[in-house]
Parts: structure tokens; C-alpha cells; sequence
């Protein structure tokens, strides 16, 4: 099952593109800017049109391709998710407390540039996030069936982030960003090392590494890949009963020393704790 997986990766990077949304939103209300809205929205239309762009190329890319090239295809995008969902996931950590300021910052140098800067900065504030989805969803779900499933998840997870993100700027909802950062990037993470340890797996089925018959142990009889759980497992972390030797020390070297960059103090001056609240409105 990899609607888990695919819930969280709606859920968290649509929260981070609704709060984006909805702080441009609130900063042209309160300024009496509401004739720009319009750009905003355009902005935010072209953003997820790109967005689902880039997933439906990935799919037909890798639905073209020979066996071989195919699983190459998969390998690279799957190391490209993990490097840009690691990045996202300590950027977030860093820049939670402070992102309203710098959008508002950003969105008033742009009104003076005129409509088409507004539209290009909420076109640029939303793609990142977009494309990262498209590429992170791609990842997590391969080797999964053609259960649509994982669609249902991601589709799950961004409807929830809409309504978290409107219940924010209506003032109906107040949740600490940093704490909900710090929570789903630990899950994060964990979903990031599996789809490291899948990339490994791939690059060994496109014949780039060695080792595929070479496991690191066989725990079937305990955990059979074709029951709910070794199904659920499979799909949300990639925990499989029959891992290469190289499958699991890629899934340990990237997991270990992540989380403990992650888990780390952070440096600088003590915010105060209302800032870490969010509120758009």
C-alpha cells in the first residue's frame, strides 16, 4: 500500500504550496490589492498545469522505454527525489518561521514591477513545490500496481492541505509549522530512504551495480511480500523480505546520517514562539 506514502507527500508538499497561496492572498487583501488576485491565481494555474505536465512526461517516458532503459529511467529519477526532497525537507526546517515575511517581501517588490511579476512570483513560489510532487510521487510509487491507489492518496493529501491552508487564512485553524515540519520531515525521511534503497534496486536490475541475488537476508516466511502488511510496508518505507546486501546498506547510509542532521539543535537566535504558529489572515 502506497497511499500512506503518497497521502504524505500530498499532504506536505501541498501545505507548503497553500501556505505560500494563501499568504500572497492575505498580503493583497489587507494592502487593498485585490485586483491582483487575478495574477496570483494565474500564477498558481500555470504552476500546477507545468506541475502535472512534468508527471504525465514521466509517466509516458518511462512507459516507452525498453526494460532495461526503463529501469535506468526510474533509478535516476528516484536518486533525483530523494536529493531534492532531502534539500526541501532542511529548507523547510530552516525557513518556517520566517516565510510569511519573505513572501510578503517578495510580492510587494513585485507589485511595483507590475501584473507580470506578480504572476511570474506565484507562478515561481508554487512550481518548486509542484514539481517536486510530480517527481516524489513518480518515485515512491514504483514497483507499486496499477491500483490507483496512490493516486487516491496523493489526491487525499492535497484536498487536505487546501483545507488546512483555508482554515489558516480564514484565522479557524492555528497549528504549529514548526512541530508539523519537524513530524512529517521525520516521516519524510523515512519514505526518502526508501525510495533511495529502490533506486539502488533498479540501478542493480539495469545491470549498473552488482549484487542483485546477492540478499542480505530472507525474512519471507515472517513478512510475505503478498500479505496486507508486507504489502503496507513495501509501500510506504520499502521494507522488503528479500533486500540485496547493497539495497540495505544505501537504505542505512542515507536514513543514519540524515536523521541525525535533522534531529540536530538548530543554530541562531530563539524566535519567539508565536511566530511559529501560523496564521496567514
Amino acid at each position: 500500500m502506497t497511499v500512506f506514502a503518497s497521502y504524505l507527500i500530498g499532504l506536505r508538499e501541498g501545505l507548503e504550496a497553500t501556505l505560500v497561496v494563501s499568504v500572497l492572498i492575505a498580503f493583497l487583501v489587507k494592502s487593498d490589492r485585490g485586483d491582483r488576485l487575478p495574477h496570483v491565481w494565474t500564477g498558481v494555474a500555470a504552476a500546477t498545469a507545468l506541475s502535472v505536465g512534468f508527471g504525465a512526461l514521466l509517466t509516458f517516458t518511462a512507459a516507452n522505454l525498453a526494460y532495461t532503459s526503463q529501469e535506468l529511467f526510474e533509478a535516476i529519477v528516484s536518486l533525483l527525489a530523494v536529493a531534492f526532497v532531502t534539500w526541501m525537507i532542511f529548507w523547510m526546517r530552516r525557513t518556517a518561521r520566517g516565510l510569511s515575511g519573505e513572501l510578503r517581501g517578495r510580492l510587494s517588490d513585485a507589485l511595483q514591477l507590475g501584473s507580470l511579476a506578480v504572476v511570474a512570483m506565484a507562478f515561481l513560489a508554487v512550481v518548486r513545490e509542484g514539481l517536486e510532487t510530480a517527481l516524489l510521487f513518480f518515485a515512491s510509487v514504483q514497483g507499486a500496481t496499477t491500483s490507483p491507489a496512490p493516486l487516491a492518496g496523493i489526491t487525499l493529501g492535497l484536498l487536505t492541505s487546501v483545507a488546512i491552508g483555508w482554515g489558516i487564512y480564514r484565522s479557524a485553524l492555528r497549528i504549529n509549522l514548526t512541530t508539523f515540519f519537524t513530524w512529517t520531515g521525520l516521516l519524510l525521511i523515512l519514505v526518502a530512504a526508501g525510495i533511495f534503497k529502490y533506486g539502488v534496486h533498479d540501478l542493480q536490475e539495469a545491470g549498473v551495480l552488482p549484487g542483485l541475488n546477492a540478499h542480505a537476508f530472507d525474512i519471507s516466511a515472517v513478512l510475505p511480500a503478498d500479505s496486507w502488511y508486507g504489502t503496507l510496508l513495501a509501500g510506504t518505507i520499502n521494507v522488503t523480505p528479500q533486500p540485496s546486501v547493497l539495497e540495505v546498506a544505501a537504505w542505512a547510509l542515507y536514513l543514519v546520517p540524515t536523521l541525525l542532521l535533522f534531529l540536530l539543535p538548530q543554530r541562531g537566535k530563539r524566535v519567539p514562539s508565536s511566530t511559529s504558529t501560523a496564521s496567514a489572515a
